[in-house]
């Protein structure tokens, strides 16, 4: 019994190699009729850094640490061109909106740190793509009769991606007081560029965006399909909580004073000090200088431009 599942297991897995490999159901250079294409992707986006996550400090920059209840829209612009069989370029206009909140996690110190933020990203990117294997379905072992007319035809490509991006933000947070949002970059909440702070962070960084892809193609004209992207970056400050807690006294004579106080230092105080080791705030921990991350999760739409076919003219006899 053992040898005969063995045995029969082995035949499943090869001919599932086969058809995920074979290319034998199109003609040598049919991949060119679909080597441009306007991609459309809409989905959801996940923010990964000192705010939002789990119930813990910090962040493993993985998608199991995603608060799902932040997540938010994110939708693409995108052109694909290939340039063989198995290797496109994808360049992409992107619009993400991600958010943080101390409030929704039961770990002690980020409860009582009580901050918040949300910050709209625009983002431009390009990628390299290589497609692992692609398969058609139908017109296989000469049973294509046995498969229904709408899948007849149809391919599936299963693609990885790796490429750069450059992305600009502007995180604004929740005023306690009257509950509107509001830029938090003028109010350089850890002192930023204040005498002792931490430099002024600059609201334009670059991402590197890695991947996967799915998508099947339904026609000469159409495709859809699946794509998680996850964007490790060179900032710290899309959610503005980077370093420490600057002091109080000095931070209340810059230009937003109060306003400024309001919303680099909202503690509940149900820690005593853990935000005040010196009585105002000086040097303790805020964030954990780890370079923040995002990721999104989008259904895409193809919209294929297959080369214009050329007239052939009959000679006449005469």
């Amino acid at each position: 019994m053992t040898q005969a599942r063995l045995f029969f297991t082995l035949i499943f897995f090869i001919y599932l190699f086969d058809v995920c490999n074979s290319q034998n159901f199109t003609r040598p250079n049919d991949w060119k009729k679909y080597r441009k294409e306007l991609v459309f992707q809409g989905g959801a986006s996940g923010f990964l850094g000192d705010l939002g996550g789990l119930n813990k400090i910090g962040t493993d920059f993985s998608p199991v640490d995603i608060e799902f209840i932040l997540t938010r829209p994110a939708f693409s612009l995108a052109y694909r061109y290939k340039f063989s069989k198995n290797f496109n370029v994808h360049s992409s206009i992107n619009y993400l909106l991600v958010a943080g909140d101390d409030k929704l996690t039961t770990e002690p110190f980020r409860n009582n740190r009580n901050l918040n933020f949300k910050s709209n990203i625009f983002e431009l990117a390009v990628r390299a793509e290589l497609s692992l294997f692609t398969s058609r379905v139908g017109h296989r072992y000469g049973i294509k009769k046995t498969l229904s007319r709408r899948h007849k035809g149809k391919s599936s490509e299963f693609i990885v991606f790796a490429g750069v991006g450059g992305f600009y933000f502007n995180p604004k947070g929740k005023n306690p007081s009257t509950g509107r949002w509001e830029k938090l970059y003028p109010l350089r909440t850890e002192g930023q560029g204040l005498p002792g702070g931490p430099k002024k962070y600059s609201r334009i960084s670059i991402s590197i965006p890695v991947g996967i892809a799915y998508r099947v193609v339904l026609n000469k004209l159409w495709c859809v399909g699946i794509e998680a992207s996850y964007r490790k970056t060179f900032t710290d400050y899309i959610d503005d909580v980077s370093t420490t807690y600057y002091p109080n006294k000095t931070l209340q004579l810059d230009t937003y004073g109060i306003k400024s106080l309001a919303f680099s230092d909202p503690s509940k105080g149900d820690i005593p000090n853990a935000t005040a080791p010196n009585g105002d705030g000086t040097g303790a921990q805020r964030g954990d200088k780890e370079k923040d991350a995002f990721m999104s999760v989008q259904v895409t739409v193809g919209r294929f431009f297959p080369p214009k076919r050329r007239k052939t003219r009959l000679r006449s006899k005469f």
